[in-house]
């Protein structure tokens, strides 16, 4: 049986490279994604990294500089780099279906079964890059490696070393090369190692990968316990985290999101909370799954000192088990009833879906009404499928409201140019 091989194919600059496949004008032009209502940066572009801007930056921080350079900033488009990233994953599947999606813009690959067509590890390296800048425009670096930690390591080192043009196995490099490149690494590169670990590492003279892979194993265990052994022992090509190909279930489901401006009504208050229960029932739908309870909570902006304070939260038990987004969201709009207060100005409410099981494991109750059960099932399938083909919140309840005046600010969110009709891209 061939040893194990890995491959982490990771996105460039994922937000700020999906917006400029349909915006070539943005190429070589300093970028900066913004979070939700605007707030900080959680995405730069290169220039905007060069420019000393770091990552979590308030927006209102760095707009001098963004003057001065001209940089642009853009509102998170969340539907586009959600189907983004689907693209790249399904484009995966065709090299392999052993997969783990890691996150939005990264995913490991199991290659060892497929390597031999594609007549080395670097050349199927350059396949992958080449057929998803074809297919979706995006450009990834990709790293190899007996251990998911030797290819997250190597993915670092394809990003940083244009020799290695987007692709680097670790293990076709000599011991020499294999030395001098992680004696340039920060021990902080390695995955799994965190900041409270790098300065106890370093208060031990361990500063470099080098020196990390150096340490003695019963040293690293006694004094930070078995994760950082098996760490060390994956940096020595012992794999120790295998593939993760199915994604566990959430064993609770949460959407919440800050208000674009203070709300004081009960009546926006009513349809944010009705508009996060549609979220959530929708995931909790995708996973096949169903909710015995929910949490709903409401809060003020703790940051305003000046305005009073009140932030408060109530879980309430439903009858049944369910999915349906009505039930859900009859129960947490009972909640808020209860949680309710005048005076306030809210900057945030929020659901949690809770003591999740699976659907398929659920047994049915003496006294519940299987046809209107049923019904419940079609019309969440209906709801579903209307709002996978035409965007979310194509169908929805009328507690959501249509024109949500708490809505979060996304002044400069570019279109949904893969997820909506009415925003395609137009080609003159």
């Amino acid at each position: 049986m061939s040893e194990p091989q890995f491959a982490l194919v990771d996105v460039n600059n994922f937000y700020v490279s999906c917006e400029r496949v349909f915006n070539p004008r943005l190429e070589s032009v300093p970028v900066v994604v913004l979070s939700n209502n605007d707030g900080c940066a959680v995405a730069r572009s290169n220039e905007v990294k060069s420019l000393g801007v770091k990552m979590g930056t308030p927006w209102f921080k760095m707009k001098a500089l963004a003057k001065a350079h001209g940089v642009v900033a853009l509102s998170s488009n969340y539907a586009l780099y959600g189907d983004m990233s689907a693209r790249v994953v399904a484009i995966l599947r065709g090299f392999t279906p052993a997969i783990e999606v890691y996150s939005i813009d990264e995913s490991f690959l199991r290659i060892e079964s497929v390597v031999k067509h594609y007549g080395d590890a670097v050349r199927l390296g350059q396949t992958v890059r080449a057929r998803i800048a074809q297919w979706t425009g995006l450009p990834v670096c990709v790293g190899i490696g007996a251990t998911k930690t030797i290819a997250k390591l190597a993915n670092h080192l394809a990003k940083k070393r244009p020799e290695y043009d987007g692709v680097c196995d670790f293990h076709s490099l000599t011991a020499i090369e294999q030395e001098q490149c992680l004696r340039t690494i920060d021990v902080g590169e390695v995955w799994g190692v965190g900041a409270r670990t790098v300065r106890q590492l370093e208060a031990l003279q361990i500063q470099t990968v080098w020196d990390f892979y150096r340490a003695k194993p019963k040293a690293i265990r006694e004094q930070f316990g078995v994760v950082l052994t098996r760490t060390w022992m994956e940096l020595h090509g012992e794999s120790c985290l295998s593939l993760e190909e199915i994604s566990a279930d959430k064993k609770q489901i949460i959407a919440s999101r800050s208000f674009g401006k203070p709300v004081e009504s009960i009546d926006d208050l009513r349809q944010s909370v009705a508009t996060y229960v549609a979220t959530a029932a929708e995931k909790l739908r995708a996973q096949q799954s169903l909710a015995a309870a929910l949490h709903v909570f409401v809060m003020t902006n703790r940051f305003k000192d000046s305005e009073p304070q009140y932030d408060a939260g109530l879980t309430v038990p439903l009858a049944y088990p369910s999915d349906d987004t009505r039930t859900l969201t009859a129960a947490a709009l009972a909640g808020l009833e209860r949680l309710y207060r005048k005076g306030y100005r809210y900057k945030k409410s929020g659901v949690m879906l809770l003591d999740l099981s699976a659907k398929r494991l659920a047994q049915a109750d003496l006294f519940e009404d299987t046809q209107i059960k049923a019904k419940s099932a079609r019309l969440m399938r209906v709801m579903d499928q209307i709002n996978q083909t035409w965007g979310r919140c194509s169908l929805r309840s009328g507690a959501s409201g249509f024109e949500q005046p708490w809505a979060m600010r996304a002044a400069h969110r570019s279109p949904r140019y893969t997820t909506r009709w009415d925003e395609l891209p137009v080609v003159r």
